[in-house]
Formats: C-alpha cells, structure tokens, sequence
C-alpha cells in the first residue's frame, strides 16, 4: 500500500446519512413553527457541523438570534439521536474497501465535523469489525474542519509520519483539511458535493478506484 493511514471523512464518504439529517432539520423547523426546507437545501448545508446545518436552515432574519438557534438544535439532536440509523447506509463496496485496507495492515480513522457522539455510533455501527485508531467528530473546545488540528490528532493516535497519510472526503472543506494538515487529499464523487474538474484534485468514481488511488 502507498499510505500507511487513510483518514475518512464520514458523511458523504463512508455512510450516506442526507435523509435523516434532513428529516431531523425539517423536524426542528416544524416545532419552531417555520417552513420546512428541501433536500437538496440540506445537501449544501452539511458537512459544517450541526450548529452551522440548523442555524442556515433558519430563515435568514432569524440566523442571528443564538438563543432562537439554540432552541432549534436541542430539538435537531433530540430527534436526530432517535433516528440517527433510520436511513442512514454505508456507499456501495465502502465496508469492503474499509476491511481490504485494515487487512493489508493500513491504519483507518475517522474525521466528521458531525457530533462526536453520532459519529461514534454510526462508526461502530456500520464498520463493527474495523479497529479505527482514532473517531474524531465535533467536540467542545476542539475545531472543525478545515482546522488542521484533526489531522494531528489522527496522525498521533496513529504513530504514521505525515508522509506517510492521506485523506479521503467527498468536499472541499475535507480537501481543504487536507492541505491545511500538509496531507494529499483524494476526493470521491457520490456524496454530497462534486469536486469534478477542479484543479489539482484527484477524484475516485468508485470504491474500486479508490483502492486503485490507495495502493499505487
């Protein structure tokens, strides 16, 4: 293998969660009393955190109001908690792909801007025979991506140089993570966003090309 520590992203990556995420922020805006958004609304709003997710969904005048968006996202978590696995499913070969790369001795883990409890759920849920060596989400008093702290940590947890990792995300912000941790990043084109034809960023269509993009 060329990497000695592949770090995934994990909405949009290893698990197509869009629908109950959706379900969860047009839950919250209904108890609010506020018109409901679509999902492809939602498609460009995740990948920046909950908070972010439900604050823009709010009706702009309202975005400010911390108190308002406060209120919105305890309703968001507490229905998200409940159907966090309702729809949620990993991309077509991901568990493959995952169990290819642990048998051939790559080090995994996980860098989500998705709460941490979520993420660890959803992980060990779907990938139960994968020793992650590190699951990082969204933690008080750490930052999000693109902050290249999370690459840090996934690199000390794992023991592997910086030369010797790389990142796969489906967004720019996971590209930007990348780059900001001094890491290449390789972007997959079934989540959420296309980075199709931007330069200087090698894109996998398939599970298969990924591997391929890994091992060579």
């Amino acid at each position: 293998m060329k990497y000695k520590l592949v770090i995934f992203d994990l909405d949009g990556t290893l698990l197509d969660t869009l629908e109950d995420l959706f379900e969860a922020v047009n839950h919250a805006l209904r108890k609010m009393g506020l018109p409901e958004k679509s999902l492809e609304s939602c498609r460009q709003r995740v990948g920046h955190g909950v908070r972010n997710l439900v604050q823009t969904s709010l009706p702009e005048e309202m975005q400010a109001d911390e108190a308002l968006v406060d209120t919105s996202l305890a309703e968001f978590k507490a229905y998200y908690t409940e159907h966090v696995d309702i729809h949620t499913h990993p991309y077509p070969g991901m568990q493959e792909l995952l169990g290819e790369l642990h048998r051939s001795g790559v080090k995994l883990a996980v860098a989500s801007n998705k709460f941490q409890e979520g993420t660890e759920y959803l992980v060990k849920k779907f990938f139960p025979g994968i020793p992650f060596v590190a699951i990082m989400g969204n933690r008080e008093g750490y930052p999000l991506k693109p902050d290249p702290g999370i690459v840090e940590e996934c690199l000390r947890s794992s023991g592997v140089s910086r030369a010797e990792a790389v990142m796969v995300g489906d967004s720019g912000t996971d590209m930007r993570t990348a780059a900001n941790g001094g890491i290449p990043g390789i972007a997959v084109d079934w989540g959420y966003r296309s980075l199709r034809g931007t330069p200087g960023i090698s894109i996998a269509c398939t599970a298969d090309e990924l591997l391929e993009s890994l091992c060579r």
